[in-house]
């Protein structure tokens, strides 16, 4: 058995999210959102690249030294899965494993929003999920697509960075392509999915210029695109892909987006009172008006298009945020934390 798999096993049984190894440092993991030390052994730079080196294939191994960062997926089988970084810090390597389930959970078990179904009943266009590093995109997706595999008959092609659930064929088809290994960019890999007649295509991540062209691109023919950004709210999100252009190129791509975009779900996860954590969601869904506010540039009118379309299974985050308090869910202080304007939570601090 690998020596880091007893760290992994351990994290495991911690109920932890992310195993942090750095050189002249103990084992950390991340419970809950906290760090912790996992043991109290200090880690050494020959044990280090033992350790990093045996879960890793030599032509991995080669190019990790040479581009001084990495990104792949590890398993233990029948335990779980692992989104794993290698890269270089001041003290020397270091590595970062994430926790990925072997068994994916559904949109019941993760308590995501009903508005989200009917995303997923969607016949095209672009979603955006977004929100920052560590608050659970990649989960919410992969149950997003475990309830279309379930109750459609569907050819749905995911492009990662690395792989991370893996879905098994129930009434869909599902192709899984890997960055680095199946295609050398996320750019050439959608390319080549445009040309493999799906009816949905999972996008990692949406890096850059062209892909995010791309992306539109397969949206407008049809496709249902799901994509992820980091970004924390649907203003800032449709912000961040017409920024990704040069200016001259901007009115088309309004355009283009306005015609392409079907919703925007934000996510951030927050700390439970208790134990465990809880994700709370800013859904934006497809109305009349929103491709004329997209195409004219008036991002901050989303804002009014959520709060008018409740209805709909429309969202904000800070209302979301007010209602987790209600139900005594989470904390004042992480309220005030997670929320875009501070203000309306303030006198909650005085409670």
């Amino acid at each position: 058995m690998p020596i880091i798999d007893q760290l992994l096993e351990a994290l495991l049984e911690r109920e932890a999210s992310d195993l942090h190894l750095i050189i002249g440092q103990p084992a950390k993991i991340r419970v809950h959102g906290i760090l912790e030390h996992l043991t109290d052994d200090i880690i050494s730079e020959e044990y280090m690249k033992k350790m990093l080196n045996e879960i890793c294939s030599q032509e991995r191994w080669e190019y990790f030294i040479k581009n001084k960062d990495l990104d792949f997926a590890y398993e233990i089988p029948g335990r779980a899965r692992f989104r794993t970084n290698y890269l270089y810090n001041y003290y020397g390597i270091a590595a970062v494993l994430r926790q990925i389930p072997s068994k994916v959970p559904t949109m019941q078990e993760l308590l995501l929003p009903g508005a989200l179904k009917k995303i997923c009943a969607a016949k095209g266009g672009l979603f955006c999920i977004t929100g920052p590093t560590g608050s659970g995109k990649s989960t919410t997706l992969a149950a997003m697509i475990d309830h279309i595999n379930s109750k459609y008959c569907k050819h749905i092609i995911t492009l990662e960075d690395p792989i991370e659930f893996v879905h098994k064929n129930k009434k869909s088809i599902l192709v899984h392509r890997e960055i680095g290994v199946h295609s050398d960019s996320f750019s050439n890999a959608l390319g080549n999915a445009m040309r493999s007649d799906p009816d949905i295509i999972l996008l990692g991540e949406m890096r850059d210029l062209e892909t995010i062209r791309l992306a539109l691109t397969c949206a407008a023919m049809g496709i249902l695109v799901f994509a992820t950004l980091h970004t924390n709210n649907a203003p800032k999100t449709i912000d961040r892909i017409i920024d990704a252009f040069p200016a001259d190129e901007q009115p088309q791509i309004k355009t283009m987006l306005s015609e392409a975009l079907r919703g925007v779900v934000s996510q951030l996860l927050c700390k439970k009172k208790g134990k465990g954590r809880i994700a709370a969601h800013e859904i934006l869904l497809w109305t009349e008006g929103l491709p004329n506010i997209i195409r004219e540039g008036q991002i901050s009118n989303i804002c009014t298009i959520i709060e008018s379309n409740k209805a709909m299974g429309m969202q904000s985050m800070d209302k979301t945020l007010k209602r987790y308090l209600q139900e005594d869910i989470i904390s004042p202080e992480e309220a005030y934390m997670k929320a875009s304007n501070k203000k309306e939570f303030v006198d909650f601090l005085k409670d």
